[in-house]
């Protein structure tokens, strides 16, 4: 137990407490975040008369001195005063004396430490933002690039219809616009102050919590003071949208993974992104695509370590509660080193455009077009599905393509086909028809990428 509270106890702690206890090996990221917060917080102290102006200012001082030595590398954490709050406030009294002593008037640790949570994930947020933001322009720029490539897209990794290459990577960027809402939504529930909640049942010291939330830019204040101290909700929901932008991030990374494959050939990641194999010199591996795969369960990993953490604690502070950091920072490092990589990576790839043509014409995506074509000949659609199913069948017993088929062939198995059928076969005629919000037409993906383009 640290010395600057230790008058109940006879003895010191066993060592082997010590480091059981300990947290600045990780909390002492927060530092910049409380030494924000413990300024405000002696500040307000100042105008309500609680600290004299001399006290306030030695206070201040000395922790922008503080902040400055630890920004240049130069304090020195010691692991037996436990945490970053005590680090700092015994580097203050051994700078200032007693006016650093008085600075934890009217606050806890445990309020302290909320604040100091508060206060860094909210800069996180906006990083993140800012971080998705950047992935979601790579995107429509490389949509832009390639916006008449046609491939096959895919129902159960099976051909299904021919889409653009841009409307498959818009996708993508509607599950990140989608995550970028999320990420928004913890912001604003992150975004209240629990400084005054003290310990657990507020102060008796005449303070303006306030007045502290509107000089570090809260929207407000938490409404109760148990609550303040005792939940990390807003942290589990912060890894829970990290895990929605890593599942969006791996499914990604697992299409670019088997496009980059020989079997199909679609494109290839440029040297920067992949690396080579220590036996076999032919190799071109995606690895960056795989570790970001990888990764995704570590996030996983941290929401369910945070969760069970906190799911049989009683009000109000438990000391349980210090494990949550090491599981946010890493959810939070992962997240936004995954979302540089694959940001870098996007205007890398080359795409073989003469493949993804060559493979539209395979696995019969012309089908749906013409069972389409009976309906509007005016079949009902199961006839005409059961008809377009004899004639898969018949191609695939022949070994031919259904581009290959002639009227006379069509009409062998229904003789509601026309000339204008075979025009259907064109599979830039089949994207096109799809001209409804949010298909793959082209004038409907010009939209989208305006659209993407003016939200950026």
């Amino acid at each position: 137990m640290s010395k600057l509270w230790g008058g109940r106890f006879e003895s010191g702690v066993d060592k082997l407490v010590e480091e059981l206890g300990e947290s600045v090996s990780s909390d002492c990221r927060l530092a910049p975040w409380d030494i924000r917060g413990s300024i405000a917080h002696a500040r307000m102290l100042g105008r309500q008369g609680v600290l004299s102006a001399e006290d306030v200012t030695a206070i201040v001082n000395g922790l922008e001195a503080i902040a400055k030595d630890i920004e240049a590398g130069r304090f020195s954490w010691d692991p037996a005063l436990e945490d970053v709050h005590t680090n700092i406030e015994a580097a203050l009294v051994e700078r200032i004396g007693d006016a650093g002593k008085r600075l934890h008037t009217g606050r806890s640790r445990n309020d302290q430490i909320a604040l100091d949570t508060r206060l860094w994930l909210r800069d996180q947020l906006d990083a993140i933002d800012g971080a998705l933001r950047g992935l979601q322009a790579a995107l429509v720029n490389f949509a832009e690039a390639h916006i008449d490539v046609i491939l096959p897209g895919c129902t159960h990794l099976q051909h299904a219809q021919p889409v653009r290459l841009a409307h498959h990577m818009l996708a993508y960027f509607e599950m990140f616009r989608r995550d970028r809402e999320r990420m928004r939504d913890v912001r604003r529930r992150t975004n209240r102050s629990p400084l005054g909640a003290a310990a657990l049942a507020g102060t008796s010291y005449p303070i303006d919590p306030e007045s502290v939330a509107e000089e570090l830019g809260f929207e407000g204040l938490c409404a109760n003071s148990m609550d303040a101290v005792s939940d990390r909700d807003f942290l589990v929901e912060f890894c829970g949208a990290c895990s929605l932008v890593m599942m969006h991030l791996s499914r990604l990374s697992e299409e670019l993974i088997l496009w980059s494959t020989p079997m199909y050939g679609y494109i290839e990641i440029g040297d920067a992104f992949t690396t080579g194999s220590s036996i076999m010199p032919q190799k071109k591996n995606p690895d960056v695509a795989e570790l970001v795969r990888g990764k995704t369960g570590r996030v996983y990993g941290s929401m369910t370590a945070l969760l069970t953490t906190l799911k049989g604690l009683p009000l109000a502070y438990n000391r349980d509660m210090q494990e949550d950091k090491e599981p946010v920072f890493d959810a939070c490092d992962t997240v936004q080193l995954c979302l540089a990589a694959m940001t870098g990576l996007i205007p890398t790839i080359t795409v073989h455009e003469e493949r993804m043509a060559s493979a539209v014409r395979e696995g019969f995506l012309e089908a749906t077009e013409l069972a389409d074509y009976l309906v509007g000949q005016g079949m009902p659609f199961r006839e005409a599905h059961a008809v377009i199913g004899r004639i898969v069948l018949h191609c695939a017993k022949q070994s031919i393509r259904l581009g290959e088929l002639s009227l006379d062939d069509l009409r062998a198995f229904s003789s509601l086909f026309g000339e204008e059928a075979l025009r259907l076969l064109d599979p830039a005629v089949m994207v096109d028809r799809r001209d409804h919000p949010g298909g793959t037409a082209r004038a409907r993906v010009q939209e989208a990428l305006e659209n993407a383009k003016a939200l950026l």
